[in-house]
Parts: structure tokens; C-alpha cells; sequence
């Protein structure tokens, strides 16, 4: 999982990891990274992570989303991305580069030296005890009576074992209008990017449950079988008809 470390002036004030699908930034509290300052719009950027990826959108702020220098308004966010929004300071870490720091912190660990302490003299012998005289030897209880044969255990039958989760099956999309009418594009990427950028953009991920499409970019939302989209990723049915960007275009499924 990804997160965002929130600083102001090198201070850092909190981190934010981006455990929902979209986590939206501005001053306004309901805002999931409220930010009180007057350089910062309402509703000023959004992330919107799907898999492990995740996107940055400026919604229009009035003083600009900057990644690394950078003034942007849609951004894919990589490892040590310095986001800034007036003066606060956003960098983007991925949990894997913690996880490829940790072999370097267990090898320094391993060459630490370990200090033993040295033994301790061994203490002396004490005295043996007297020995007690030995107890008369009691007589030998009778032995217990014989026990009857059990009947033999019926095997129970061995559990069916799971079935393996059946693969997703292969799907496409087929473009209805514009030049490239009559066109098939296959998903057979678990992230394929639609739209155009500036315009509309949005995101067909392919999960073990299906495939559902995101929008990521755009002041309008996509169509899919004539009722927009809101922010929330929405699963993909056989010959459902999406609208982006002006184009159409349908879904089906393969084999």
C-alpha cells in the first residue's frame, strides 16, 4: 500500500495512506486530507489509486497542483513524488521500497558484533545428604482385568478437495463510432488507460472478479449504457456500451 507524509516548512505533520480508491485533497473539511490554508482550493487535487497504481488529477484549483517543480493536471505518481499544494508538501512513498530497504537494515543488523558476557565460576559442590533408609517394598497390585476388543474405526470419506478459482476470461472492447469505428481493443493488461488526456480519461482494470472500469480525468464522467458514472469504479457486464471521450464503444467477453 502507498501512502502520502504530509509536511509543512521540513516538519512533518502526518501520513496518509491510500487505502481507498479515491482520497481527494482541498481546505474544505470533508475533504479526506483537509488542508486549512487560503492558498489551497475547496476541492483542489484527487488520487485515485487503482491496483498499484495511482493517479493524480488538479480539479481546476485556482492555484495549480505542482509534482517535482512541476505544474501538472493529471499525474501518474511514482516512488518519492513531491507533490505541492501552496505550501505544503505531499511525497508519495510506496510500501515495496520500504520492503527493499529492509534486507540492507537485516545485513548491517548481521554484521552487528554481539558481546557475550564471559561464564560465571562454577559454584561448589555441597555436601552429599544422608541417604534415607529404603521403605519396605509394597505388594504388587493384581492386574487390571483385560479390556474388550474395540471395533475397528469406519473410515470417514476424505473432504473434496477446493477447486482451484477459474481465471477470468479474456475481454475486449469493440469501438462503435468515430474513425476508428468497427476496431477491437483487447484487455489483456490488468490496467488499460482510455480517453484522451485533458479531456476524459478513464481505466479498465482486470481483477479476479471481473473488470470494472474508473474514471480518472475529466469534468465529466463517463457514460456506460446511458447513466454517468460517479467516482466509484463500476464492474462490467457482457455488451455493456461505454461513452468516452465521444466515442463509443462496447464491452464483451472472449470464449
Amino acid at each position: 500500500m502507498a501512502k502520502l507524509i504530509l509536511s509543512l516548512d521540513g516538519q512533518v505533520l502526518r501520513e496518509v495512506p491510500l487505502d481507498k480508491e479515491r482520497v481527494t485533497i482541498g481546505r474544505k473539511p470533508h475533504n479526506d486530507i483537509p488542508i486549512e490554508n487560503l492558498a489551497v482550493s475547496g476541492e483542489h487535487a484527487c488520487i485515485v489509486t487503482i491496483l498499484n497504481d495511482s493517479f493524480l488529477e488538479d480539479l481546476g484549483s485556482t492555484n495549480g497542483t505542482v509534482v517535482n517543480g512541476n505544474q501538472i493536471k493529471k499525474h501518474i505518481l511514482q516512488n518519492n513524488d513531491v507533490i505541492e499544494i501552496g505550501k505544503y508538501k505531499m511525497k508519495y512513498v510506496m510500501e515495496a521500497a520500504s520492503a527493499a530497504a529492509a534486507p540492507a537494515a537485516a545485513e548491517d543488523f548481521e554484521k552487528t558484533m554481539v558481546m557475550r558476557s564471559p561464564p560465571k565460576p562454577a559454584a561448589a559442590p555441597r555436601p552429599a545428604a544422608p541417604a534415607a533408609p529404603a521403605a519396605a517394598p509394597r505388594p504388587a497390585a493384581p492386574p487390571p482385568p483385560p479390556m474388550p476388543a474395540a471395533s475397528p474405526a469406519t473410515p470417514r470419506p476424505a473432504a473434496p478437495a477446493p477447486r482451484p478459482a477459474e481465471p477470468q476470461p479474456l475481454a475486449a472492447l469493440q469501438l462503435l463510432t468515430g474513425p476508428n469505428a468497427g476496431r477491437e481493443i483487447e484487455l489483456t493488461k490488468n490496467l488499460t488507460t482510455l480517453g484522451k488526456p485533458g479531456v476524459q480519461v478513464a481505466v479498465i482494470t482486470r481483477r479476479p472478479q471481473g473488470y470494472f472500469i474508473t474514471h480518472v480525468e475529466g469534468a465529466s464522467f463517463p457514460v456506460l449504457n446511458g447513466k454517468q458514472l460517479d467516482a466509484q469504479a463500476r464492474q462490467l457486464n457482457d455488451h455493456d456500451v461505454i461513452e468516452l471521450a465521444g466515442v463509443k464503444m462496447e464491452f464483451f467477453k472472449k470464449g
